[in-house]
C-alpha cells in the first residue's frame, strides 16, 4: 500500500462533506482512482472513526457553525474541482456553502448533490433511507418470492446502484465539460432517479408487454425454471443463468434432464412444475459436488457464497478481487485501469489551513 495517488483522476481535487451511505462510497471511488479528497468531518463525528469507509482520502475536523471555519471551506472549494455532499434540501444554503455562493466563488466548480428524493418535489424533505427510495420506483416490488413479501435488495439498489455511482458518473461528466468550457453546474443525484434508471431494461420489456407486474412470474425475476436459485442437499444454494439455448442444453446434460418436458423452455405455463423437478435434482447432491460438475462451465452457474466464502473464492483470490488494508479484509478499487491502476491510499489526516495552503500552490 503506498500513499502516492496512481489512478486517472490523480490531479482532480473533490471536496467531500462528510455523511452515510452513497456519499463516503462516491468519495472512496474518486480516491482509489486517483483524486485528491479532502474529507470534511464535524469535530466530534462518528464517522471519524471509520477507516474504512473514509480509505483513500484525508480527513479534516471542521466546526461548519463556525464562521471561520466556513470561510476556510469556502477557500478550500476556491481551488476545488468539485465537492459532494448528501444533506436534506437546504442544509448548505442555510451554511453559507449553497451553490450560488460556491460558484460564484469558483466557477468551475461542479457541485454534487446527494439525496433520495432529490432537491424538489413533494417529499424532497422527508426523511427515507433506501428501501423508501425504491419502493416508489418499481424496483422493490418486482424482487422477492411469488407468494411472500418484496425482498429488500441489502442497500444496493439505492444508496449505492441509483446513488454512488449515478454521483461518480455525473460528477465525472461535468468535470470534463467544466474543463472544456470553463463552467461548473449542479448535479442533482437522487436516489429514486437513479433507481428507476436502474430499471430502465424492465421498463422496457413493461411496455412491449414482456414483463409481468407479478414477482416470480418473470424470466429474470427467479419466476424461469433455469434462472434461479436451488438447495443443495447440504442446505447451501447454487445459482443458474441457463437462458440461452445452447447454455440450457448444457444444464440439462450435466443434471441429467431428460425429460422430455423440458423441452419447452420458455413455455411458461410449465415453468412451476420444471423449476420443481429441477429443485429435486439440486437437492440430490452437496454444493461442492455440484461445483466440480458445473463450474466453470458454459452453463452459467456460480455457488451462492457468503462475504467470508467470497473471499477465498479461487477465482477473486487468482484477481486479487479482495485486498487487505490495516488488518482489515476489503474489496479492491473496480474497474481496472491499464495505464493508470488505482491503488489503496491509508486514511489520512490534515488541518484545513494547510490544506487551502496546499491546494493554493
Amino acid at each position: 500500500m503506498t500513499t502516492e495517488a496512481t489512478g486517472p483522476l490523480k490531479g482532480v481535487r473533490i471536496v467531500e462533506f462528510a455523511g452515510i451511505g452513497p456519499g463516503p462510497f462516491a468519495a472512496g471511488m474518486f480516491g482509489d482512482m486517483g483524486a485528491d479528497v479532502i474529507r470534511l468531518d464535524r469535530v466530534g463525528s462518528k464517522f471519524t472513526a471509520q477507516k474504512f469507509s473514509a480509505r483513500g482520502r484525508r480527513v479534516v475536523d471542521v466546526d461548519l457553525k463556525d464562521a471561520d471555519s466556513i470561510e476556510g471551506v469556502l477557500k478550500l472549494l476556491d481551488s476545488a474541482d468539485a465537492l459532494i455532499e448528501g444533506f436534506r434540501p437546504g442544509v448548505m444554503e442555510r451554511l453559507g456553502l449553497g451553490p450560488d455562493v460556491v460558484l460564484a466563488r469558483n466557477p468551475k466548480l461542479v457541485y454534487g448533490r446527494m439525496t433520495g428524493w432529490g432537491q424538489e418535489g413533494p417529499l424532497a424533505l422527508a426523511a427515507g433511507h433506501d428501501i423508501n427510495y425504491i419502493s416508489i420506483t418499481g424496483a422493490l416490488a418486482a424482487i422477492g418470492p411469488k407468494d411472500g413479501r418484496p425482498a429488500a435488495p441489502l442497500n444496493l439498489v439505492g444508496d449505492f446502484g441509483g446513488g454512488a455511482l449515478y454521483l461518480v458518473v455525473g460528477v465525472l461528466a461535468a468535470v470534463i465539460n467544466a474543463r472544456a468550457t470553463g463552467k461548473g453546474q449542479v448535479v442533482d443525484t437522487a436516489m429514486c432517479d437513479g433507481a428507476v434508471s436502474l430499471m430502465s431494461m424492465f421498463y422496457e420489456f413493461r411496455a412491449q408487454k414482456m414483463w409481468k407486474e407479478e414477482r416470480e412470474s418473470n424470466f429474470l425475476d427467479g419466476g424461469a425454471p433455469f434462472y434461479g436459485t436451488y438447495e443443495t442437499s447440504d442446505g447451501q444454494y447454487v445459482s443458474i443463468g441457463s437462458i440461452e439455448p445452447q447454455f440450457y442444453a448444457l444444464l440439462r446434460e450435466k443434471a441429467g434432464l431428460t425429460d422430455p418436458a423440458f423441452d419447452a423452455q420458455h413455455d411458461q405455463s410449465k415453468w412451476p412444475e420444471l423449476k420443481a423437478k429441477i429443485a429435486a435434482v439440486f437437492r440430490t447432491k452437496t454444493r461442492d459436488e455440484w461445483n466440480a460438475i458445473m463450474e466453470g462451465t458454459d452453463i452459467c452457474y456460480g455457488p451462492v457464497l457468503t462475504m467470508s466464502e467470497a473471499i477465498e473464492h479461487p477465482h477473486l483470490k487468482a484477481r486479487k478481487t479482495f485486498v487487505e488494508v490495516d488488518g482489515v479484509v476489503q474489496p479492491a478499487p473496480a474497474p481496472r485501469f491499464s495505464a493508470t491502476p488505482s491503488n489503496v491510499r491509508p486514511v489520512g489526516s490534515a488541518k484545513l489551513a494547510d490544506v487551502v495552503a496546499e491546494w493554493k500552490k
